[in-house]
This record gives structure tokens, sequence and C-alpha cells, in this order.
């Protein structure tokens, strides 16, 4: 039981996708904060106690999930999450109807939600030449999985007038327990086998990377501030780095340098080559961000 006075006592927090990288960080802070956590896993999976494997196509099915954990708070952070993503059609399916179902389950419930945050992507500004990206900044998207977070965004607003919600745009961020198909991971994995070498895409490319933690962080204090529904956050560190600055600070971390090898097969077209972040809107909500420095990430992934 949640102590008395603590943010989340006595009340109910419903994530999807829980059992995802995100998920389980966000569960983690929730759990600590004293909601009572239930989660949405992928059908075909285990079911721990209250976890549901349902599927986001599953209308019906998310509706009675929905209907049996008369949520507080809902993070909604299942989704196709991998730009490279083969199948497109799936992409289109899971983040964009698979999230109108979940309103709609969400709208139509007798208890309703005091916040729904809904996770797009930094990905939808696509390449832009604004040096410091706020959320005015207008959308470019340039692939199928940030066209699919913009039409997720767009269709949310659908439902603005009836669930109070939250749209976060994530920038890269990375920890413990993120696939290697993403760049950092990746690299880090080879770092810890002492490969001697490594294949990449473009070096050519600043991204803005947070640590898992304080996405989490940043998630919860979201979920229980009142004046955050109806507005849309950047969750960024504001400091961009090179792919190049992150290779060497791993150099530093394992003692020896790897051979960087470019892979013209990993390198993207349309690749948005600068991506940074500005959090200012997301401080006045939220208050001082909890920031990790990239390489205390990175050493915290390769001691893991």
């Amino acid at each position: 039981m949640a102590a008395e006075g603590m943010e989340g006592a006595g009340k109910r927090a419903l994530i999807t996708g829980l059992s995802g990288f995100t998920g389980r960080y966000v569960e983690q802070e929730l759990r600590a904060a004293g909601y009572e956590v239930y989660g949405t896993i992928t059908p075909g999976h285990a079911a721990g106690e209250r976890q549901f494997a349902v599927d986001l196509n599953d209308r019906a099915g998310l509706a009675a999930v929905v209907a049996q954990v008369r949520p507080d708070v809902v993070a909604h952070l299942a989704a196709i999450a991998f730009v490279g993503h083969g199948d497109v059609e799936q992409i289109y399916r899971v983040n964009v109807a698979g999230t109108r179902n979940l309103l709609e389950a969400l709208a139509a419930a007798d208890h309703q939600p005091s916040a729904v945050l809904l996770a797009s992507s930094a990905n939808i500004y696509g390449n832009t030449d604004v040096g410091v990206i706020g959320e005015d900044v207008p959308a470019a998207p340039a692939n199928d999985y940030a066209v699919s977070k913009l039409a997720m965004e767009y269709m949310a607003r659908l439902w603005q007038d009836k669930l109070p919600l939250i749209v976060v745009r994530p920038f890269n961020y990375t920890g413990v327990g993120q696939h290697e198909n993403f760049l950092l991971p990746k690299i880090v994995a080879h770092f810890r086998r002492r490969a001697a070498d490594i294949e990449l895409g473009n070096l050519h490319v600043w991204r803005d990377f947070s640590d898992v933690r304080m996405v989490a962080n940043s998630y919860r204090r979201l979920l229980a501030a009142g004046p955050a529904a109806g507005q849309t956050f950047n969750i960024c560190s504001g400091q961009a780095y090179s792919l190049g600055e992150a290779l060497a600070m791993m150099a530093d971390i394992a003692g020896y340098q790897i051979n960087v090898h470019v892979n013209p097969a990993f390198v993207r077209a349309n690749e948005v080559v600068r991506l940074v972040g500005d959090n200012r809107r997301l401080q006045a909500a939220t208050g001082a961000l909890a920031t990790v420095p990239l390489a205390d990430t990175l050493r915290w992934m390769y001691t893991a």
C-alpha cells in the first residue's frame, strides 16, 4: 500500500507497452510514487500480476482492460518504435489505429482518468534548419515512423475535449535494456565484447541523447501536473552529441579504440542530420530535470 500523502497514493496507473524498454522504467517511477500500476503487454507473452496481454487493435479487449483497471492516469507507450521497422502497414496500424482504440475505450469508460500521456516522437520535426527545436517548429516528417506519430497526434485532437491529453515528443534516449538495433546500445555492446571493428551508418549526425531514467521521471511528473493537460512537450536534454563524440566516450570508458567502418547499407535515405530540443516548456511544467550526462549513461550501460 502507498503511504498517505504520496503522489500516487490511492491511484491506479495504466501503462500500455509495460514490458517494453521505456515501460519498465515508467513502472518503477510510478510505483515509487505510490501508484498501483497495471499494464498491457504484447499477446503471446506470459502476463504477470496486473498485466494484460492485449493487442491495441483488439477494440473489445482493450475496452475490457480499461473497464477492469479504471485507471486514474494513463501512459500510452505501446508502439512500433524502431524507425527502420520493415512492416510499414503495421507501423500505421499500431501507432495510429491502436492509439485511437485506446482513446475510444478511455472516453467511453465510466471512470475518467485525470491525465492521459501519449508518446509521440521528436522524429516528427524531420530535417529542419532550426538550431534548437521548440514545440512550435513546423513538423516535416521524413519517414513512415515519423508520419505515423504525427498522424497519431492529429487523430488524438479529436478526443481532446473528452480526455485530458498530454502529448510528449521524446528526442533520442537510451539506457540499460534498450535493444541493440538502436545505435548507442549497439556501440556499447561492441565495446563490452571487446570487438575490434564496428559497422555504422552516417557518422555525421548529431542527436540530443537523454537517459531513459530522466524520460520516465518526466513522464511521471507530467502525469501529476494538472496544467500539463492539453499541451505538447519535448522530452530532451537540450544538448546534442555527435556520433564521434559518443564513440570517443565509449573508448575512454572501455580503454581502447574501436575501428569504425561506414556500411552504405546502414546509411538511411532522408537521414535527419541534427536533432536537438528545447526543453523549457517541460521544465516550466515539471521543475528542474533530472538530466544525466551521456558519459554516465554509457558507463551505466557498459557496466550493467
